[in-house]
């Protein structure tokens, strides 16, 4: 076992568990109080940070450990936890690159992030393009179904 401590927490209006419209959702990252402003100072030269948080609000009882259909739809194949993204994980921790807006002090605003107001932030890292896929990205057609209103900002399941 080890311990994390949050360096900081999502400020945003959604508060339900919602799966899709992300995009509806602007959002910002309030640093923890122990650490200065200086922590983030320099993250606005890049356009996108990568956010790793954690699904504070997720039940014991509802942790997937083994396989089940994507959002409970039996028209997508039954596959592991670990070949979907759900917040039912057995360390319920999710990662998001975010579109990086502005930086003021120990707050950073940013676009695209998938929490919810108050999830516990524990790392921002700043995206560069050598650490991105090198080859080409390959995922299952269900994926993509599964995605489609993820992030928008007009319709949604």
């Amino acid at each position: 076992m080890f311990q994390i401590e949050p360096i900081g927490y999502v400020r945003n209006t959604r508060s339900q568990l919602l799966d899709d419209d992300w995009d509806r959702v602007p959002a910002r990252i309030e640093l923890v109080e122990s650490l200065p402003p200086e922590a983030l100072e320099g993250l606005e030269e890049f356009s996108h940070a990568e956010i790793i948080y954690q699904f504070h609000r997720v039940a014991d009882s509802a942790i997937e450990r083994g396989a089940r259909h994507p959002r409970g739809n039996p028209h997508w194949p039954r596959v592991g936890i670990f070949a979907q993204r759900a917040k039912d994980r057995p360390n319920r921790i999710g990662a998001t690159i975010v579109e990086i807006k502005r930086r003021q002090g120990r707050v950073l605003e940013v676009a695209g992030l998938d929490a919810i107001d108050g999830t516990p932030v524990l790392d921002i890292k700043p995206v560069m393009a050598e650490f991105l896929p090198r080859t080409p990205v390959r995922q299952p057609d269900w994926s993509h179904e599964l995605m489609q209103n993820y992030w928008n900002a007009s319709g949604g399941s």
